[in-house]
């Protein structure tokens, strides 16, 4: 008798290993955690459209008992701080007159934004929604990888009306090798999607292979 798959995030199944939890804090009681994460989901939805321009790859929360301090890695850091730091100083402004606490929020720079899971879905959905071809727009990101030589191999994988036919469905793309099970290899995974003109939504899911690394550094 078939079984049916399970889907598992790579993150998740990692952490512990090589990964870590994005949200570090402690909620004393059942009430308090519910807050504190619906709380997350917001900060992160309202910053990643906030400094949408920088390229956002991770925010990182850190709660204290009454301050939060929030690590966001971006691709273009300028783009984040705005004119005088006007940006970053009007998003903090917002936050902590929303949620009622001190917020310190803390911009870090990517280092290799061409390898980063996240960056290459962000990039990959931009061009989608600007009518360029899913296959041209994934060879572009794949010839850049390989070029970088940093990681193992990427797999993408693209879901959706693609170039408007009536059914949805699934284009892959690879390059090098990406195992999903094997623990000590370091997956760095992403999944947006995408608003086409004319063809509606695009999953795009994104796996990086990093190697055998004990952390993931960005």
């Amino acid at each position: 008798m078939a079984r049916g798959s399970h889907k598992v995030n790579p993150t998740v199944f990692r952490i512990g290993i090589n990964r870590t939890w994005d949200s570090r804090w402690f909620a004393s009681d059942r009430d308090t955690y519910i807050s504190f994460l619906k709380q997350d989901f917001e900060i992160r939805s309202y910053l990643k459209d906030q400094l949408k321009l920088a390229g956002v790859a991770k925010i990182v929360i850190n709660r204290s008992i009454k301050k939060v301090l929030i690590e966001v890695y971006v691709a273009k850091p300028g783009f984040a701080i705005g004119k005088s730091g006007a940006n970053i100083a009007n998003v903090k402004k917002y936050l902590e007159r929303k949620y009622k606490m001190d917020f310190d929020i803390k911009l870090l720079d990517v280092k290799k934004p061409d390898i980063n899971a996240e960056l290459i879905a962000q990039s990959i959905a931009h061009q989608c929604e600007n009518r360029v071809v899913p296959k041209l727009a994934v060879q572009k990101v794949l010839e850049s990888v390989e070029e970088s030589k940093a990681v193992e191999g990427v797999s993408i994988w693209i879901r959706g009306r693609i170039k408007g036919v009536d059914m949805a469905k699934v284009e892959k793309y690879s390059w090098g090798n990406v195992p999903r099970h094997t623990l000590r290899k370091l997956i760095d995974y992403a999944a947006i999607e995408a608003q086409v003109p004319r063809a509606g939504k695009h999953g795009i899911k994104v796996w990086v292979n990093h190697g055998e690394k004990s952390t993931y550094i960005l």
